[in-house]
């Protein structure tokens, strides 16, 4: 039994994770923010002695900072930085503006970060030390042939070059460190004409995850286990 720490558990593919890891008999802790917490989550934490809800806002420092003294002593195996927005969908050239960007960064890219340096010491007491970041193909830079979305993309852009530092400065720890990417999914997020459901895209991701090894540090999957390029 593995014990997994999901960022943003409140819906969607956090949520799915959440339902995913303790069908199969893991302990799950999931964080959302104060009073957000869903009807479904709400059931599943009433019928799942092996759910734990925490309280976190990844936009607020105050609340990253509070963060550790809720896990106390707690070890986590698998660490999913699951939260993460959109931003505006008009972010095009002409379109792009500094008060909608820093909110995105902050949330994206720079949460995950102070985060992950926050829990170090719970995960450092974790046996599988692996560290899941969910990302988006719209982050590649290569894949970029659309163009537009300048704050989604820049601040996924982000994610993946902060993920892959971190797996290079935590190696030697023993920690595996990747970035995911989950198509393009059912969620509210993806809206409702996305091509797969959050079921296939978690069940996709757990199998990526359990086969994660040290030699995949830094890496960009695809759902699937594909390689995503840079």
């Amino acid at each position: 039994m593995a014990t997994v720490l999901v960022i943003g558990a409140n819906r969607g593919i956090g949520l799915e994770f959440t339902k995913q890891f303790l069908a199969r008999g893991d302990k799950v802790i999931g964080t959302c923010r104060d009073g957000s917490a869903d009807q479904e989550l709400n059931r599943l934490q009433a019928e799942q002695a092996d759910l734990q809800l925490l309280t976190l806002d990844v936009s607020s420092d105050e609340s990253i900072a509070a963060f550790p003294a809720q896990l106390g002593d707690t070890a986590v195996d698998i660490f999913i930085n699951n939260a993460g927005v959109y931003g505006p969908r008009d972010s095009v050239f002409g379109n792009v503006d500094e008060q909608n960007w820093l909110p995105v960064l902050r949330i994206n890219s720079i949460a995950p970060m102070l985060l992950t340096q926050s829990i170090i010491k719970n995960l450092r007491k974790g046996q599988d030390k692996k560290l899941l970041y969910v990302t988006s193909k719209m982050g590649s830079i290569d894949d970029n042939k659309g163009g537009g979305s300048y704050i989604y993309r820049s601040s996924k852009a982000a994610l993946n070059a902060i993920v892959k530092s971190i797996s290079v400065d935590l190696s030697t720890e023993g920690f595996t460190a990747a970035v995911l990417h989950p198509g393009w999914v059912q969620t509210d997020m993806g809206g409702p004409n996305a091509l797969i459901d959050a079921q296939t895209s978690v069940s996709g991701m757990i199998s990526v995850i359990d086969n994660l090894s040290s030699s995949h540090a830094g890496c960009f999957f695809n759902y699937d286990g594909d390689i995503i390029p840079w």
